[in-house]
């Protein structure tokens, strides 16, 4: 089976692009990828038809049995992601379309009129979606293809030299993803302040980049919040240590497909605080595995931070059962496995 995967550059820190480069390692069939939006310093825009002559080409010569597009529920990807699809079925070449990211803006604009994202996403042969909640979008919009679920992944190297008995358990938190105000960041810190207030040697490290950056540096030294620590983006060595010098990961966020830093966390033995957003509600067992809160208050989130870094038997109680379901049912070996299994049937 000859697959061709549409994504962004393996440089870039995005869901999609981390995803793919994690599966990498695991293919057992002849995967080749296809780099697509901005690359090299040069803007996405301004690669577009050169991305879309291409795939023209790739289509033409590849002698590819599936091609799998990997858009989010954006306009700009929808609209890219379209023309990609149009051109692979005009050469009659299986194609899965896998939806990542799930605007709310745009699934409310979906619901009052689908009639075009039918028409152009109905030639895909399969769907492949992050949670159930996006499937059954899906098919209210009139999509008859067959959909399926998966997840994203942990790295198995990442937990190379992880030993959950081994794990020193501190007070430090951990939120880690895009620094965005729709992932919660400004939450957690006036979440911290409360933490702080009952907890004085509680720690916050916030890894990751982003918009808003700045903003939340300038809000800590605003507030004078003692004991937070901004590392930037981080991979490899240092993404292992601070997973495992950390007790608790949160992560307040407005929207998300399936959090990756959420399975990783959960490999790390860390208790989980979060939303109920995108395929977590699918598998995420409440208390067992931490707390999904609906509300954005940070007092909520607080609260949950405090019961646990108060009750340190309790966390290594979750933090065990978390670790061991996410070497079950996350690491990227057996995901990649997984949808292969699925690409096998067309």
């Amino acid at each position: 089976m000859k697959v061709l995967i549409n994504t962004p550059d393996l440089a870039f820190h995005g869901g999609v692009s981390n995803h793919f480069k994690g599966l990498r390692p695991y293919w057992s069939q002849n995967v080749k990828y296809n780099f697509i939006g901005g690359r090299k310093g040069v803007p996405g825009p301004l690669l577009l038809i050169y991305d879309y002559i291409k795939f023209f080409f790739l289509c033409v010569f590849g002698k590819y049995d599936i091609i799998i597009l990997n858009p989010s529920l954006g306009k700009t990807a929808l609209k890219r992601d379209a023309l990609f699809l149009k051109i692979s079925k005009w050469f009659k070449i299986k194609t899965v379309v896998f939806f990542h990211g799930w605007s709310n803006d745009i699934v409310k604009e979906l619901n009052t009129n689908s009639t075009k994202f039918n028409e152009r996403f109905n030639k895909a042969d399969k769907i492949i979606v992050l949670a159930q909640a996006f499937k059954e979008n899906l098919i209210k919009w009139g999509i008859t293809k067959p959909i399926y679920l998966t997840t994203t992944k942990v790295n198995d190297g990442l937990l190379q030299k992880f030993d959950f008995n081994k794990k020193g358990w501190n007070q430090n938190i951990l939120f880690l993803t895009r620094i965005e105000t729709y992932k919660g960041i400004f939450t957690t810190l006036e979440a911290f302040m409360v933490v702080k207030s009952k907890i004085p040697n509680a720690t916050l490290t916030i890894a990751g980049d982003g918009n808003q950056l700045v903003k939340a540096k300038d809000f800590v030294q605003k507030n004078k919040i003692q004991d937070v620590q901004f590392l930037g983006n981080i991979s490899g060595k240092i993404l292992s240590e601070t997973f495992t010098d950390s007790a608790i990961y949160i992560l307040p966020s407005h929207s998300e497909g399936m959090p990756t830093s959420v399975l990783e966390a959960m490999a790390f033995g860390l208790p989980i605080i979060t939303r109920p957003v995108g395929g977590l509600v699918d598998f995420f067992e409440e208390y067992r595995m931490g707390f999904l809160i609906e509300s954005l208050e940070p007092k909520d989130y607080a609260d949950k931070i405090i019961h646990l870094l108060e009750n340190p038997d309790k966390c290594k109680e979750i933090g065990k059962y978390n670790n061991e379901y996410a070497k079950k049912h996350f690491l990227a070996s057996k995901v990649a496995l997984d949808i292969e299994s699925k690409l096998k049937s067309l």
